[in-house]
C-alpha cells in the first residue's frame, strides 16, 4: 500500500501534520510521499496510490480529487482550513479514522463530478474535471458578458435552449460545490451525494432569471456570443482558468467516476452548515413552536 499527502505548503499546520501523518503510516509499514502542490495539476498514475491524505482546507481537497478521483483513490480529507465544508475530518481525530479505514470501517461519501471540455471551431482546446464548480465570467470589473446555454438530452430533438444570458457569468455548479460560490449567488443549498446540476447567473441583467437545479445525466452547452465587450474566463475550482473567445463551446457533463471522501458524509455536511450559517440548533432558539 502506497499513500500520497497533500499538504499545503503556505499552512504550518499542514506541514507539521504531514510529518506526524508520515511516521504513523511508516510505523505501520505503509509507504507515504509527500507532495506539496503549486500551479499546474500534476499527471499521476492508477498504479501510483491507494489512498490520497489532503492536508489543507476545501481547496486542498479539490486538488487531490482532480489528481487522483479519476483512478478511484480515495481521498482522506483533513480540515486545516476556515470553511470545511468539504473536508470532514478534523485534525484531532485522523488517527482514529485512519484506523478505521484501514479496517474498512470508515465511512466513504461519493461525491459527483463534472467534466468540462471546451471546443474552438472542430479542435478541442481545454479540457478538465473538477469537484465543486466552473466559473464563466468577464476577466474585467464589472462587465456583462452575453452566454447562451442549452440543454442538451440523449437526442438532437431533446435539445433546447434553457436562455441567452446576460450577467456578469454563469457557475456550473455540483452538489458538493453548492456551499461555495453559488451559495454566495443566491444559489440553493443542495446535498452534497445527489446527483444534480446546479445552473446559477451571476448579478443577472433581468431581474426573472433565476438558478436551474438539472438531473446530472445530460449535457449542458454554454456559448460564449457575439458583442462582448470584456475578455471571457473560465476559472474551474477557483484554480485553473482558461482564456474564451467569441464562439467558444463549453460542454459540461458528469463525470465518469465519483470523488469518494472518506468520512464527510451527510450527518457532518448538515452539521457544518449549522455551524457556518449559524442555523438554529432547535425550536427553542426560534422563540417556541411553529404554532406559538
Amino acid at each position: 500500500m502506497r499513500v500520497i499527502l497533500f499538504i499545503n505548503p503556505k499552512n504550518k499546520q499542514a506541514l507539521a501534520l504531514g510529518d506526524e501523518f508520515r511516521k504513523e503510516l511508516d510505523s505501520r509499514g505503509i509507504g507515504a510521499d509527500i507532495f506539496s502542490f503549486k500551479g499546474k495539476l500534476k499527471a499521476f498514475s492508477k498504479e501510483e496510490y491507494d489512498l490520497a491524505v489532503s492536508l489543507g482546507g476545501d481547496g486542498t481537497v479539490l486538488y487531490a480529487a482532480r489528481a487522483l478521483a479519476p483512478f478511484g483513490v480515495p481521498v482522506f480529507p483533513v480540515n486545516l482550513g476556515t470553511f470545511g465544508f468539504i473536508a470532514g475530518i478534523q485534525p484531532s481525530h485522523w488517527r482514529e479514522v485512519l484506523g478505521k479505514w484501514l479496517e474498512g470501517k470508515a465511512a466513504i461519501s461519493s461525491r459527483l463530478m463534472l467534466y468540462i471540455r471546451v471546443e474552438r471551431g472542430d479542435k478541442e482546446i481545454f479540457k478538465a474535471c473538477c469537484l465543486n464548480d466552473v466559473v464563466v465570467s468577464a476577466s474585467g470589473i464589472a462587465k456583462i458578458i452575453r452566454l447562451n446555454v442549452l440543454y442538451c438530452g440523449s437526442g438532437r430533438r431533446d435539445t433546447f435552449q434553457l436562455g441567452s444570458y446576460r450577467s456578469d457569468g454563469l457557475i456550473v455548479s455540483t452538489p458538493t460545490g453548492s456551499t461555495a460560490y453559488s451559495a454566495a449567488a443566491g444559489g440553493p443549498v443542495v446535498d452534497p451525494e445527489l446527483e444534480a446540476l446546479i445552473i446559477n447567473p451571476i448579478c443577472p441583467f433581468t431581474f426573472s432569471t433565476r438558478p436551474l437545479l438539472l438531473p446530472a445525466d445530460e449535457t449542458i452547452l454554454v456559448e460564449v456570443e457575439k458583442e462582448q465587450r470584456s475578455d471571457v474566463l473560465l476559472t474551474v475550482d477557483g484554480q485553473l482558468t482558461e482564456k474564451l473567445k467569441i464562439g467558444d463551446r463549453i460542454y459540461f457533463k458528469k463525470a465518469p467516476y465519483h470523488c469518494l471522501l472518506i468520512e464527510s458524509g451527510r450527518t457532518k455536511f448538515f452539521q457544518t452548515l449549522q455551524k457556518k450559517f449559524l442555523w438554529p440548533a432547535g425550536s427553542e432558539d426560534l422563540g417556541g413552536s411553529p404554532r406559538d
